[in-house]
């Protein structure tokens, strides 16, 4: 019964909501202007048209709170202000992002970043098809730090299951939201859903995507076990991607760590492991309940 507790807990659709930081899906021909009056011109093609999207008026993002909104961009999709928008966009010496399209550093010393990925893609292994799976095109302004992901492997109930576990923070803060749906969608603009994708799994060979869960709150903290929710799975692999939209409108981040082969009792190395990742585990959950299994 306590594995269906926690696989629940677990266990997502591919989100709906958007992330406060998207521009649009399936863009091509991507170009990132930036002026010296905190505004980025965001220029693709999509839709048989193109497009020039003027965003505008949010930095970094706040620690999660109850009595303010996140910050998100305003954006103009009109198109009426590029022809005489003028581009200050200087080399790009920030740190290194993921599914970079296009970054730059504004004149005031802050970067904007424009990362693609495929957030919805369908869980278990399924197969992109319409309305599940586009390439999202997402804009980020910050200043100062990103967000840290950080995650390990070991297993859990007496090694039958593989298993992740890990933390994300913002500023050297937990970062969670305040509300969600029943199947781990977040409702306010602090939730964020970390997505797995599995590389070489009983889903196929290449990366394709696990399932989705949210960092707990008020530790920022998640943990999933790989047990058979689809009867294509577990889709445990060599490596694991985890990625997750960053606060407010700071970029995505991504990690890709090794995955494990399976537990076996009678190895003094993986009960050694075991014992060291289960203690590392409790070190980083610390009083989060959901996240204790052994």
């Amino acid at each position: 019964m306590r594995i269906l507790t926690v696989a629940l807990c677990a266990l997502v659709l591919p989100a709906s909501a958007s992330a406060s930081a998207l521009i649009d899906r399936s863009a091509k021909n991507v170009r990132l202007s930036v002026n010296g009056s905190g505004q980025a011109l965001v220029s693709y093609s999509a839709h048989g048209r193109a497009m020039h999207v003027l965003a505008w008026g949010a930095v970094n993002a706040r620690q999660p709170t109850t009595g303010r909104p996140q910050v998100s961009f305003r954006k103009d999709y009109s198109g009426r202000q590029w022809t005489s928008f003028r581009n200050q966009c200087r080399t790009y010496d920030g740190p290194t992002l993921a599914f970079q399209v296009a970054a730059c550093a504004a004149p005031d010393g802050s970067y904007w970043a424009l990362q693609s990925w495929r957030r919805t893609l369908p869980n278990f292994g399924g197969r992109p098809r319409p309305g599940l799976g586009a390439w999202e095109l997402h804009l980020s302004h910050w200043s100062g730090p990103i967000a840290t992901l950080e995650a390990w492997t070991d297993w859990v109930y007496g090694g039958r299951y593989h298993h992740l576990f890990g933390r994300l923070t913002y500023d050297g803060k937990a970062e969670y939201g305040f509300s969600a749906t029943r199947v781990g969608s977040p409702l306010d603009g602090y939730g964020r859903n970390i997505y797995v994708d599995t590389l070489d799994s009983r889903y196929g060979k290449g990366w394709r995507r696990e399932n989705a869960f949210l960092a707990q709150r008020p530790t920022g903290v998640f943990c999933y076990g790989f047990y058979r929710f689809s009867p294509r799975g577990p889709g445990h692999g060599v490596k694991y991607r985890l990625t997750t939209p960053g606060p407010g409108v700071t970029p995505d981040v991504s990690i890709t760590i090794p995955g494990l082969h399976d537990y076996n009792p009678s190895s003094s190395a993986d009960v050694a492991y075991e014992q060291q990742q289960n203690a590392l585990q409790d070190s980083v959950t610390g009083a989060d309940k959901k996240c204790h299994v052994h």
